[in-house]
C-alpha cells in the first residue's frame, strides 16, 4: 500500500493558534510532534505501507520538505491551489500509478489523533486485503459516541464480511446531520462516523471517478498526459471544480463500497473543546497548555505562548493568548471561531491570518 496524507488545510477553527503560515497540521497540539508527523511516522510503522506521499499546498511545501522526516522530497505533492479533497486525492493517484499502475493506496488526514497503534494497523491491514482481493472501495468507520453534528456518518448493512469480523457493506453516505437526525441516526445502531480515511486500488478509484465524476475524471487524464510530458498542468487545474470525495463520489456509490469498523480511538480534533477533552485536567477541570493561572473558575481550556495568562471567576471558556492576538469564546461557541477568520479576511488584517 501506498499511504497518501492530505495536509492542505487551513486549520481556521484554532485561530490565533493556528496561521496560515503553519496550519494546525503543523502544530504540536499533542505531545512534542506535529501532526504531521505522527501522521507519518504512524503510516511508517506498518511494514505493508511502501512509501508516503504528502500532498499540500504551495506556500506549505517547503516547510514540510524541511521539517518532515521519512518523506522524500520528490514524494511531496504540490496543488496548484486547494480544490477539495476529490481533485486532490485523484491528483495523488496519478502520481502513485506512475510509479505502480495499479498499486493500492490510502488516504489519510494529516490532522486526527489516533490512540492505539497496533489496532490501527490491524484495522488498516483489513481495509488493504479488502482493497486488494474484492477489488473494491472501501473505508474507515468509527463507533459513534455521542450524536455529534460535525461529522458525515456512514450506514452500513449489518452482515460482515465473510472473511472480515469488522467489514461492512456500506448502504449510504449521510452528510453532516442537524441533532435531531444524529440522534436517530446513533438510535438506530447502524451508522459510524465518516473518519475521513479511504483505502482502494488506484484502477478501482479511476473506474469509479469515469463512473461518478466523468468530468474530473478527464481533467485528471489530461493532467496525468502533462505530468509524463514534463509539463505544467495549472492550466487544467484552474479548471477544475472543488468537490469533496464524500459528495462527488462516495455518496453516489450504490455498490462495491465496504466501512471497516476502527478499532482504535480516534479524535478528528476539529475544536478547542476537542483538544480539551484529550488533555489532563487539574481539580477544577481546566486545562491550563502553558504558562498561567485559573483562581475560581472551572472547566477552562487556556492556551498561552510565551506569557502569564490569568483568569479569574470565569467558567467554560477558552482563552488562546498568542503573540499578537488573543481570543476569549465559550467553550460552546468555539465552532464560531471561523468567524473571527472571515472578518480578518473582510477587514484585510492579513497580518493576523
Amino acid at each position: 500500500m501506498y499511504g497518501v496524507i492530505m495536509a492542505g488545510g487551513s486549520g481556521t477553527r484554532f485561530w490565533p493558534y493556528s496561521r496560515q503560515e503553519r496550519p494546525k497540521q503543523l502544530l504540536k497540539i499533542i505531545g512534542d510532534r506535529t501532526m504531521l508527523q505522527m501522521t507519518v511516522d504512524r503510516l511508517l510503522k506498518m511494514k505493508f505501507v511502501k512509501e508516503v506521499y504528502i500532498v499540500t499546498r504551495k506556500d506549505l511545501a517547503e516547510t514540510i520538505r524541511n521539517e518532515i522526516v521519512g518523506v522524500p522530497a520528490e514524494n511531496i505533492i504540490v496543488e496548484p491551489e486547494g480544490k477539495n479533497t476529490a481533485p486532490c486525492i485523484g491528483l495523488s493517484a496519478l502520481f502513485i500509478k506512475a510509479k505502480k499502475a495499479n498499486a493500492v493506496m490510502g488516504v489519510f488526514p494529516a490532522d486526527h489523533l489516533i490512540v492505539g497503534h497496533k489496532d490501527f494497523e490491524n484495522t488498516i491491514k483489513t481495509a488493504n486485503h479488502l482493497a486488494k482481493k474484492n477489488k473494491t472501495l472501501v473505508t474507515v468507520g468509527i463507533e459513534p459516541k455521542y450524536p455529534a453534528t460535525g461529522y458525515g456518518y456512514i450506514q452500513y448493512i449489518s452482515e460482515s464480511d465473510e472473511d472480515h469480523l469488522n467489514a461492512y457493506r456500506v448502504k449510504a453516505f449521510a452528510e453532516k446531520p442537524h441533532l435531531p437526525l444524529a440522534k436517530r441516526f446513533i438510535e438506530s445502531g447502524d451508522f459510524l462516523w465518516n473518519g475521513g480515511i479511504f483505502i482502494w486500488r488506484i484502477k478501482t478509484l479511476m473506474n469509479a471517478l469515469e463512473l461518478h465524476m466523468p468530468e474530473l475524471y478527464q481533467q485528471l487524464i489530461q493532467i496525468e498526459q502533462k505530468i509524463s510530458d514534463g509539463e505544467s498542468y495549472n492550466d487544467i487545474w484552474s479548471e477544475i471544480k472543488p468537490e469533496s470525495i464524500d459528495y462527488g463520489l462516495m455518496e453516489k456509490v450504490k455498490s462495491n463500497l465496504y466501512v471497516v469498523k476502527a478499532q482504535f480511538e480516534w479524535s478528528d480534533l476539529g475544536s478547542w473543546n476537542s483538544i480539551y477533552n484529550q488533555m489532563h485536567r487539574n481539580g477544577s477541570d481546566n486545562v491550563m497548555h502553558g504558562d498561567g493561572v485559573v483562581l475560581d473558575g472551572k472547566h477552562n481550556f487556556i492556551h498561552s505562548e510565551n506569557r502569564f495568562t490569568a483568569v479569574i471567576g470565569l467558567d467554560n471558556v477558552v482563552v488562546v493568548n498568542t503573540e499578537d492576538a488573543t481570543l476569549v469564546v465559550p467553550r460552546h461557541r468555539v465552532e464560531e471561531v471561523k468567524q473571527v477568520v472571515d472578518w480578518l479576511k473582510a477587514n484585510k488584517k492579513h497580518e493576523l491570518l
